[in-house]
C-alpha cells in the first residue's frame, strides 16, 4: 500500500488554552496551522496559549513556537521555520483569502459567532453552540467527563452548565472573578503559590483574593478592561507549578478529537 501524504492548511480560530492544544497537536502531526486572534485576547492561561504571541511577539509552548505575523510572507516564513503563525484577524479575512482545507472554531464563546459550514471543505467546532451538519461538519465535546474529546458528527455537544469544571476537588472557588468593572492588574504571577485570602490582582483599586490555597495557573494580561463577574484568573488547588506551563489534559483530549475529526472527514471525502 502506497504512503498517503497529507498537506492540509488548517485555520484555528482562537489561540486560548484549548485552541492551543488543538493547534499544537495538529502542528506535531504535520499540518500547516494558522491561528487567528483578536487584537486584545482575553486569555487566562497565558503561559500555554498561542494567543499570548499577540502581546509578546512570540511564545513557545512545549517546544512549539507561535509567532505573531502581519502578512502572508511573514506567515510563510513562520511555516518554513517550523513555527505556528498567529495573525490578528477577528473578522476571518484570512479564511476568505487563503481558502484553507480546514477551519476549527476554538473561540469557546459557547455560541456560534460567525462560523459557517461553507467556510472550508472541513469545518470543526469546539463545544456548545454548534450543530454538526448545520454549522459545521463535526463538533468536539469539551465538557469534562466521559465524553470529553468525542467527535460528534450529528447533533451538538453537551450544553454549557455555567459551572466551572472540577479540578483538584474544586470548582467555582478556583476561579477568580472581577469584583467590579475597570482595568485589570495582576500582583502575583502565573506559577506563584498563594494562600487563601491572599490578594492576587486588582480591578482598579478593588482587590481580588484567592479563595483557596494553590498555584496561580492563569491570569489575564495587565491593562485589559473587564466587567463585573468576568473570569480573570484561575488558582489550581493541586499546587503543581509545572501544570501552569504545560498543556492541560483537557486541551490535549480536545486536540486529539480534532485530529480524529479532520482525518475521518478527509478520508471519507477522498473515497467518494
Amino acid at each position: 500500500m502506497g504512503k498517503v501524504e497529507i498537506d492540509l492548511l488548517v485555520v484555528v480560530k482562537g489561540g486560548g488554552d484549548l485552541g492551543t492544544g488543538v493547534a499544537w497537536r495538529l502542528h506535531r502531526c504535520g499540518f500547516r496551522v494558522l491561528v487567528t486572534e483578536t487584537a486584545r485576547p482575553t486569555v487566562i492561561r497565558r503561559a500555554v496559549a498561542f494567543a499570548s504571541a499577540v502581546y509578546e511577539g512570540a511564545i513557545t509552548v512545549e517546544g512549539t513556537t507561535a509567532r505573531l505575523v502581519e502578512n502572508d510572507p511573514e506567515m510563510q516564513a513562520a511555516w518554513e521555520a517550523g513555527e505556528v503563525p498567529v495573525i490578528v484577524d477577528p473578522e476571518g479575512e484570512s479564511i476568505r483569502r487563503l481558502r484553507p482545507d480546514v477551519v476549527v472554531d476554538a473561540i469557546m464563546a459557547k455560541r456560534n459567532i460567525g462560523t459557517h459550514i461553507t467556510d472550508a471543505p472541513i469545518v470543526v467546532a469546539l463545544g456548545p453552540g454548534f450543530t454538526a451538519g448545520v454549522d459545521c461538519h463535526a463538533v468536539i465535546e469539551t465538557n469534562r467527563g466521559h465524553n470529553l474529546g468525542k467527535v460528534i458528527l450529528e447533533g451538538s455537544a453537551e450544553p454549557n452548565t455555567g459551572v466551572p469544571g472540577t479540578v483538584g476537588g474544586e470548582s467555582a472557588r478556583r476561579v477568580l472573578r472581577a469584583p467590579a468593572e475597570g482595568t485589570f492588574r495582576g500582583v502575583r504571577a502565573i506559577g506563584d503559590l498563594v494562600q487563601e485570602g491572599e490578594v492576587v490582582a486588582y480591578v482598579d483599586d478593588a482587590p481580588i483574593h484567592s479563595q483557596l490555597n494553590g498555584v496561580v495557573r492563569g491570569l489575564l494580561h495587565d491593562g485589559l478592561r473587564v466587567h463585573k463577574g468576568m473570569k480573570v484568573g484561575d488558582v489550581d488547588p493541586r499546587g503543581i507549578v509545572s501544570h501552569c506551563f504545560t498543556i492541560s489534559e483537557k486541551a490535549l483530549a480536545i486536540g486529539g478529537g480534532v485530529v480524529e475529526a479532520i482525518l475521518y472527514l478527509w478520508r471519507t471525502s477522498i473515497k467518494r
